[in-house]
This record gives structure tokens, sequence and C-alpha cells, in this order.
């Protein structure tokens, strides 16, 4: 069984929204979504899953603090403070927080609207 078909529900994550524009007004052809900005915290051993795609959900995500493991394709990669990395159609994957302090990112993305 791979590491993706084995990644466990959300559990120790705090998500806190710190900006959103409707992109409607903005940019033609962007009408019911929304470009949001949150701060995602990850508490030791906290999951961030389970397994989900960025189809229709583009984004980027950056490390503030801690060690984020990011699950993909059977691979586990571990990115601490100043990196991060692009979440685009293709990416399939799940995150943990293997290390003993709270691991921070600021997550951009662009969503539809609730």
């Amino acid at each position: 069984m791979s590491d993706e078909q084995l990644a466990p529900e959300t559990q120790g994550v705090t998500v806190e929204l710190l900006a959103a524009v409707d992109l409607g007004p903005e940019i033609e052809g962007m009408t019911g979504r929304q470009l949001r900005m949150r701060r995602v915290t990850l508490d030791p051993g906290g999951v961030f899953g389970p397994i989900h795609t960025h189809q229709d959900r583009p984004g980027t995500v950056y490390i503030l603090q801690g060690t984020i493991t990011d699950h993909r394709n059977g691979v586990a990669t571990d990115y601490g403070p100043g990196a991060g990395w692009p979440e685009d159609r293709n990416t399939t994957h799940w995150l943990e927080n293997r290390g003993t302090i709270p691991a921070v990112e600021i997550s951009v993305d662009i969503v539809r609207q609730e």
C-alpha cells in the first residue's frame, strides 16, 4: 500500500484566514473565485490530510516555522523555514509535522467562493 493510501485524516491543524479578495470585479472571467491567504499551523504530530488534489485550486505555500513533510507520489519531502512549493492541477498530496515544535505556513490559493 502506498504512502498516499495510508494518509490519515486532518488532526492538530489550525487555519486562520488572513486576507481574501473577490476576483470577479478584478479579473474578467474570475466571477465566483477568491484569492485567499491563510496561516496554517500544524501541531507536532499534526496532519493536513487526507490525500487531496489542487485541481481547480492552484496555490503556493511558504514555511515560516518548523518543518512540514509533503507527501507526493510516494515521496516524503521536508520543507523548513524560508522554503515553499507550488500547488498546481497536478498536485496530489498530504502534509504532516513530524517535528517537536508547531510548523507554520502561509498558504495562498484561488478558490471558489463559498
